[in-house]
């Protein structure tokens, strides 16, 4: 079991415009041409932020258009927000406020053997770094350049904390890179910027 960041950037470091807006990924290429099929597979449990929540909510119709469902997940997904926000009918959704340690003992056991994903987004994936639960970040980076948006991950990560695990191209637009974080070394950063 792992929990694992899965995400997409730009070649500058962001996974979403200023205003959460994600036009920027989808003429990269399509969900059935990565490596995003046999990674959900593997997925038993969810934890998402309330940006990346409400990205859903505000995009359903194209979400139902490009999988089938307006709420595309079957496993249980942990939204941590704080404030109330609409449940979308028939998902599995548990809202949850605070710290992410407090809950993911929960999410484990929802899991079983199955990884956990921090959907996103960048702070919510720093928060289980900062707390020592992230085993994985898993980036594909497309051929993109924003010049500002959502940072893939507001912290200071310096190596050899991140160890590169494999490379994937994915088509002429992306390429997928696999990091595993080396915990017996602990967090080597200087600030939470």
């Amino acid at each position: 079991m792992k929990t694992q960041y899965y995400v997409a950037s730009t070649l500058d470091g962001f996974i979403a415009t200023e205003t959460d807006s994600l036009d920027w990924l989808f003429p990269l290429g399509s969900l059935e041409e990565s490596s995003y099929p046999t990674f959900i597979a593997e997925v038993g449990a969810l934890a998402m932020g309330s940006s990346t929540y409400e990205w859903i909510l505000r995009n359903a119709d194209s979400v139902a258009a490009e999988t089938g469902s307006p709420w595309p997940y079957t496993q249980p997904t942990w939204i941590f927000t704080n404030r109330v926000l609409p449940v979308i009918q028939g998902a599995d959704i548990r809202f949850c406020k605070g710290s992410v340690a407090d809950v993911f003992s929960e999410m484990r056991v929802a899991a079983k053997e199955k990884n956990i994903w921090v959907v996103g987004g960048g702070d919510l994936a720093g928060q289980f770094y900062d707390a020592g639960l992230l085993d994985e970040l898993i980036v594909q980076v497309g051929s993109a350049i924003l010049g500002k948006g959502k940072p893939l991950l507001p912290r200071r990560i310096l190596s050899p904390v991140l160890r590169l695990t494999s490379v994937q191209q994915m088509g002429t637009g992306m390429v997928e890179l696999r990091y595993e974080i080396v915990k017996e070394l602990g967090p080597t950063r200087q600030d939470n910027t």
